[in-house]
């Protein structure tokens, strides 16, 4: 099962002619999930030829403008490609009265069900759930209501054991792919045969993090754990940590710290960088990053990161 990420904007607070606003999408075995859908998405999107008839879920992480700026555009463009299918959105209080807001004034004609979920603030829930794999928020601390996500699969069946199957007097077949789907089977002596006596233990899913606009907070590194792509802003060098502070951001080296005290984390991407910096000054950022955390690169418009299985 395929899954991907696709960086479609890295930059805060206002659009560059080479660095759109924060949105990244991931695309699970075909399905499109978004995260924050900043001004310039809809160009990303076009460039990368993705689809957006087929996200699902759109996941905002705050209502500020840099965040949510392209939003109306991909509500309206849905609405041009025979869509069908339900779009959730989710964020927190505010993204509600966003959208339907932005429907009114705009005059908007929408010809699907658009469903708005707005996530409790300052708690973490299970947002949405699909087939395998679950989405989840993480509490953060801005100058507003913001949260972050864990989108993570849910574990995977242990390596099946033909020899042990063959032992136990299960034939090769059909009784073999019902065992490795966890059903309980019976062998050809009728004596039952449980999935756990022919499976390695459970492997993990995937799990992908994104996290934007907030101080630095210990307990994310609980919600980021073992994420094989951890996706933080890293708006400020250390140079500027009390500005960092002051704006409730978090700065590269920090986004590091916390790649570094989660466990298992294998790559951590920094986006959301200030408009301060060019291209050729984000070097600064990523070496304070890769002090903490030397797995630690760049995120750039328009990247695309493949997320195979560790095992």
């Amino acid at each position: 099962m395929n899954m991907e990420v696709f960086v479609l904007g890295t930059g805060g607070m206002m659009p560059l002619p080479y660095r759109y606003l924060t949105s990244v999408l991931v695309r699970r075995e075909g399905e499109l999930f978004l995260f924050d859908c900043g001004e310039g998405t809809q160009v990303s999107l076009r460039s990368l030829n993705l689809r957006w008839k087929k996200i699902s879920a759109i996941f905002i992480s705050h209502t500020h403008a840099d965040h949510v700026t392209g939003l109306p555009g991909i509500l309206m463009l849905s609405s041009q490609v025979d869509r069908s299918d339900p779009l959730y959105i989710y964020g927190p209080p505010k993204i509600r009265e966003y959208v339907e807001m932005s429907r009114q004034v705009l005059d908007m004609y929408i010809n699907y069900e658009i469903v708005v979920e707005e996530v409790p603030w300052g708690e973490s829930v299970v947002c949405y759930r699909g087939e395998g794999f679950s989405v989840r928020t993480i509490p953060l601390r801005h100058t507003k209501p913001c949260v972050g996500y864990v989108l993570e699969e849910d574990p995977r069946p242990g390596v099946f054991h033909p020899e042990r199957a063959r032992e136990l007097g299960v034939p090769m077949g059909p009784l073999w792919s019902r065992l490795q789907r966890g059903e309980v089977v019976k062998n050809v002596r009728g004596e039952e045969v449980r999935p756990e006596m022919v499976l390695g233990p459970p492997r993990a899913g995937r799990k992908v993090a994104f996290v934007t606009d907030t101080l630095y907070l210990p307990h994310i590194k609980d919600y980021v754990k073992g994420a094989d792509l951890f996706i933080c802003e890293g708006m400020f060098s250390h140079e500027l940590a009390e500005t960092a502070a002051e704006k409730r951001h978090l700065t590269a080296r920090e986004a590091g710290r916390i790649a570094r005290e989660a466990e298992g984390v294998g790559k951590l991407g920094l986006i959301h960088y200030s408009p301060r910096y060019t291209n050729r000054d984000l070097q600064v950022l990523l070496e304070e990053a890769k002090e903490e955390f030397p797995e630690a690169f760049l995120c750039r418009d328009r990247q695309t990161i493949p997320i195979p299985y560790r095992d």
